[in-house]
């Protein structure tokens, strides 16, 4: 069983570290760092599917680990990687370059490298869920699987209805508030953090499952206090000021919750 587990583990290293390798190449080409967003992403939806090939578990229990990680991976890589492809490098990338001065392709190569190992470090529920042998699916698993639909559904709305809103030249430096967006200023990043949750719930119910509570906390570290809203609103006040200052004083940050002034 161990082994099984510790080659299903290696195997999706080699797979994410492979890849994040191959984009940073790409990305030198591209001059977009931003690509690293679609490798990450991309390489959790490969542990997933690693897990469920390559799992000593039960067989529903992987396909079901595949299927969600896959679904979730899928969907998001597809919208990141036509941000990629139709605007400038993301402001956060342009910071980076800035703010790291000289050597830059030694120093991005770290970053994309890491990120692969992150991907793996972050995937834990996936394998310790795909190496349960129980048949018996707990209900914490359906839980879970019923928490990822919500979440990549919800995602999806967000996304789709700030793409909507910058396609549209009127909209041009202003805030968006349709939809998600009036209740909280980063939906997107909200139902991306809750498919962390769906993830460990997956894994729960087996045995070492409590050893995977660690991922969706990672999450929230990452996205309230390091590279997710911190770098967004930076660029957000500096680009639309006054606008979204009022924007931070009058809608949840994070969780959707209705604004203070019926904006």
């Amino acid at each position: 069983m161990a082994g099984g587990v510790w080659g299903m583990v290696l195997v999706g290293a080699v797979l994410a570290i492979g890849l994040l390798f191959a984009l940073w190449v790409l990305h030198l080409r591209w001059r977009n760092a931003a690509v690293v967003d679609v490798g990450w992403t991309l390489a959790i939806g490969l542990q997933a599917l690693v897990a469920a090939g390559l799992g000593p578990g039960d067989l529903t229990r992987r396909l079901l680990v595949g299927a969600v990680g896959g679904l979730w991976s899928a969907r998001l890589a597809l919208h990141l990687a036509r941000r990629v492809v139709s605007e400038p490098e993301d402001p956060r990338y342009q910071e980076l370059r800035a703010r790291w001065g000289g050597n830059l392709r030694l120093k991005f190569l770290a970053f994309f490298l890491f990120q692969g190992v992150l991907a793996v470090a972050l995937s834990a529920p996936f394998f310790v869920a795909a190496a349960d042998p129980s048949p018996t699916l707990s209900p914490l698993l359906w839980a879970g699987v019923a928490l990822a639909l919500v979440s990549v559904a919800g995602e999806g709305v967000a996304d789709a209805q700030l793409r909507r809103f910058k396609a549209e030249e009127q909209h041009r430096g202003l805030v968006c508030r349709v939809g998600l967006w009036g209740w909280s200023r980063h939906p997107n990043y909200f139902f991306d953090w809750l498919i962390w949750c769906a993830f460990v719930l997956l894994a729960l119910g087996s045995p070492h499952g409590w050893l995977t509570v660690g991922s969706p906390l990672l999450m929230l570290y990452f996205l309230l206090r390091v590279t997710g809203i911190p770098a967004t609103e930076a660029h957000a006040l500096r680009s639309r000021g006054e606008a979204y200052r009022r924007y931070q004083q009058e809608v949840s940050a994070f969780v959707p919750w209705p604004p203070r002034r019926g904006a």
